[in-house]
This record gives structure tokens, sequence and C-alpha cells, in this order.
């Protein structure tokens, strides 16, 4: 009896890559820490390049700045925290805190990958520095498909379900 063994995504691929990579070779995250930075990206080109097509900036900038977090954050291995749940996580009172809830209405409000990846760099900072465990390879992944269900799933990952809503009480 076989056994199939599913495919790698080519976010966790990515990201399994980069775990890799900086294991061994420091330079290399120096190189992408500064791939999120519009005036030095440009070293972290040559990283990217095999990954997806840097002339498209809708493209590159979401492996640009998923790299440049993981390169500042430095885990061991990938997270299981959506970007929603790892806003929530660091602060002390979670989805109730004004000041997570402020940021998640803002990263809400953007309309186009370009700007998600602008307003994602101090929150990925922030994340990092509270020990958030966040999954690299599904932020990438809502990044390369950013539009309406990513805000959605964002929104529905920041705020808990509640196990007995009213709305699915039968009449």
């Amino acid at each position: 009896m076989e056994t199939k063994t599913k495919k790698k995504s080519r976010e966790q691929s990515f990201v399994e890559f980069v775990l890799s990579r900086m294991k061994k070779d420091t330079s290399f995250g120096a190189v992408l820490r500064r791939a999120d930075n519009p005036a030095t990206e440009s070293q972290a080109w040559e990283h990217l390049i095999p990954w997806c097509d840097i002339e498209k900036d809708w493209q590159r900038l979401p492996f640009a700045t998923v790299a440049a977090a993981m390169a500042r954050a430095k885990p061991e291995k990938d997270g299981s925290l959506g970007i929603g749940k790892a806003i929530a996580v660091c602060y002390k009172d979670g989805y109730k805190d004004e000041q997570a809830q402020a940021k998640l209405r803002r990263l809400l409000a953007c309309d186009a990958v370009e700007e998600v990846c602008a307003i994602l760099r101090p929150l990925l900072r922030l994340c990092a520095s509270r020990g958030a465990q966040l999954s690299y390879a599904q932020l990438l992944n809502e990044l390369i498909y950013f539009g309406e269900k990513t805000r959605i799933k964002w929104a529905v990952d920041f705020y808990p379900r509640r196990a007995n809503d009213s709305f699915n009480a039968k009449p």
C-alpha cells in the first residue's frame, strides 16, 4: 500500500528554505532583514528571484516582507498563529485591548498588498518582540492572495468565536 505524501506549497517551501539557510549562513539573514525596506530591498533580490517575479510588486513584496520578518524574529520553526491571533496574543487583554483592535482595524482597512506589506512591517516586529509564534507560510499565502477573503480570515482569527451563539440556535 502506497502512502501519498502531501506536496508542500511554494509558501511552505520558501519558509523552510529561509529557516534552513539562516541556520547555516548569518550573512543571509542580514541581507533578508533589509528586504522590506524600499531603500535596501534590492540586496535581497537574488534570494527572491527563484521564488517570485520581482518585477511585480504584488508578487515581490509578500516574499520580501515575510523573509525580513523571519530574519528579524529568527524562529526555530514556522509557528501556528495567523496574523489576527498573533496580534491579539501580543497584548495582555488580547482581542479586548484597544491598541490591538486599532492595529487590526488599520490592517483590515488596506486595499492592496503593497499597503498591507507596509502596515505589516511594525506589526511583525511587535509579534517577534512578544514571542508570538506566527505562521509565516500562512501569512505569505494570505499576502499572495490578498483580498476580501483574507481580511475576513484575519478578523475571524483575531476575535474568538462564542460556543453558544444565539444566531446558531434553532427557534
